[in-house]
């Protein structure tokens, strides 16, 4: 139709160059017109090409969370493979020292993309402007750090949730509440996601200046030692935030105190903290869908090298907001 060679116009699909601009046009407009999709599993079948996918993420043991992300990186591997799509797991224990050690082995592994989470912010930083030589395609998940290299982001937007948070707490209440933010965390102080929720939530409380009956405390316990509360720490609240997935911490420590009426929201649909939420203790969880950041994360990249689409940045999870009544297993 356009009056070219065959090898005219796998140049211009392919953006090879050395084809005149009116030929490029006269084959884009034949495009335009008639439609056309590269059939990737018959190419990729011609020249036996292989996309090779770095996977840096903890490892899942014990870690319900991470083990619903590799569960969702897993799926889209089976998904991909016949596309010539080949991942290689670079998995950590969850501790920087562990991330460090597989940091060396990242860098010197040849491939087309790689999978991350920066879940320890420093460590991630350093690692990041060393991955940037590379010139390979990134896809975030779970986490964002901006600016350190050129990359796309599947997650929720942390600010948001915290804002969302903020929104559920103030719900139906008009008289004197006292809410405690419960930070339970290994590297709290690293964790920019973490940090960025409670930035949202106390936004909330600052664009409702008309909410005058709220007063804030904070408390920090390190990682998951249930140990470290106390009767104390809870006198006179009347609402609980947990800006992670840890809130059946909380959760388990008011049911064997026998303490009821405070309203917590938390992080994730993990097992301790849906029984909680079934059993009314917990009253929202805000669900990140790790399983869908994980095979979306591995799709992402099967989309930029495979088929060399243009696809956005980022790409936040919808926001959902979970309760005993709408929960479902399904």
């Amino acid at each position: 139709m356009a009056n070219v060679s065959p090898g005219t116009v796998d140049r211009i699909i392919h953006n090879r160059g050395q084809v005149s601009q009116e030929n490029i046009d006269k084959v884009n407009a034949i495009i335009e017109k008639y439609g056309f999709k590269r059939n990737i599993f018959a190419s990729n079948l011609a020249s036996n090409k292989k996309c090779k996918i770095a996977v840096f993420l903890p490892k899942s043991e014990k870690l319900e969370y991470w083990e619903s992300q590799i569960n969702g990186v897993k799926k889209a591997a089976d998904d991909f493979a016949k596309f010539g799509v080949e991942l290689h797991y670079f998995l950590y224990d969850f501790d920087s020292v562990s991330f460090q050690e597989k940091f060396s082995e990242v860098i010197d592994f040849e491939c087309d993309g790689l999978l991350f989470s920066p879940i320890f912010h420093e460590e991630s930083v350093v690692f990041l402007e060393e991955y940037k030589k590379k010139d390979t395609t990134v896809v975030m998940i779970d986490s964002d750090i901006k600016d350190k290299i050129a990359h796309y982001y599947i997650g929720q937007d942390a600010f948001k949730s915290g804002y969302l948070a903020g929104r559920l707490i103030s719900f139906a209440v008009k008289n004197e509440r006292n809410v405690l933010i419960v930070k339970i965390a290994r590297e709290i102080d690293s964790t920019s996601i973490y940090l960025q929720r409670i930035k949202g939530f106390y936004t909330f409380f600052d664009e409702h200046p008309e909410l005058t009956n709220f007063n804030f405390s904070e408390i920090t316990i390190n990682d998951s030692d249930a140990s470290q509360l106390t009767l104390k720490m809870f006198e006179d609240i009347s609402s609980i935030f947990v800006p992670n997935s840890r809130a059946y911490i909380v959760a388990q420590f008011l049911e064997k105190q026998k303490i009821r009426g405070i309203r917590i929201i938390g992080y994730d649909l993990l097992k301790e903290n849906i029984t909680y939420l079934n059993s009314g203790i917990i009253d929202f969880l805000i669900n990140q869908k790790p399983e869908e950041q994980g095979y979306m994360g591995i799709s992402y990249l099967y989309k930029k090298i495979i088929l060399h689409e243009n696809i956005d940045p980022t790409h936040f999870i919808p926001l959902d907001i979970i309760v005993k009544e709408n929960y479902s297993v399904g």
